[in-house]
């Protein structure tokens, strides 16, 4: 199963478009999990259209799209909990490390997907893989535009980066 993994699009605000080789990605996965600031009704909309399968939280800059502030998914025999991450730099990895340990689910594998800081990220933090796929538009302060697509089966997932 191929997951693909984006945040912090920030259309319009700080972008105006995804860029069509993260729309393709999106398009051809088995699910994508938008870890929140979509920043607009109609960003929201359009990756929902693109995506087979959609779980999505909002970010600080989504207030008005009704998504929950945490979800959880299992895909492959992986739990995956989304979060923004919303707040302050300072405490950001042990924050998102306590949101995922207390909404995960199972037993199994588990893994947290955030946002927020517009920064990749592949660590294990307090016990907590978490995975941040960065801005899939770029947006500021981002230094690129990047994106994680992950091959899950069995309980187990490869990460791939995917920017340009």
């Amino acid at each position: 199963m191929e997951v693909a993994l984006i945040s912090d699009t920030h259309v319009p605000s700080r972008s105006s478009h995804v860029p069509q080789w993260v729309r393709d990605r999106v398009v051809d996965a088995d699910h994508v999990i938008h870890a929140g600031d979509f920043d607009s009704k109609g960003a929201f909309a359009d990756v929902r259209d693109l995506a087979s399968e959609l779980t999505a939280v909002h970010g600080n800059m989504d207030p008005t799209l009704g998504l929950p502030t945490h979800a959880s998914v299992e895909l492959g025999g992986v739990e995956f909990v989304v979060t923004h991450g919303t707040g302050s730099p300072r405490g950001y990895l042990d924050r998102v490390a306590r949101i995922v340990e207390e909404e995960a689910e199972t037993d199994g594998p588990v893994v947290g997907v955030v946002g927020h800081t517009h920064d990749v990220l592949d660590i294990t933090h307090a016990g907590v893989r978490l995975l941040n796929p960065g801005s899939a538009t770029g947006a500021a302060p981002a230094d690129g535009t990047t994106m994680m697509v992950l091959d899950v089966a069995d309980g187990e997932f490869d990460v791939t980066l995917r920017e340009e």
